[in-house]
């Protein structure tokens, strides 16, 4: 699974620190997201969806090898 969390945050000018705080977790996690080394509970997935006003789908997405 890949995500465009980087580019989403460059966008509302977030910090990893930044969209940590404000979905409840540490800046390591999103920095794992982002080299796609975690991939988040639908809970967690939900709340950043939410942050950057976007769908799960538009944030998260299914390689062809997934």
């Amino acid at each position: 699974m890949k995500n465009n969390l980087k580019v989403e945050r460059a966008i509302k000018n977030l910090t990893q620190e930044d969209l940590a705080k404000l979905i409840g977790v540490s800046r390591q996690t999103i920095n794992a997201m982002e080299k796609n080394k975690y991939v988040p509970s639908t809970v967690l997935s939900l709340k950043i969806g939410k942050v950057f006003g976007k769908s799960v789908e538009d944030v998260f997405f299914l390689e062809e090898t997934d």
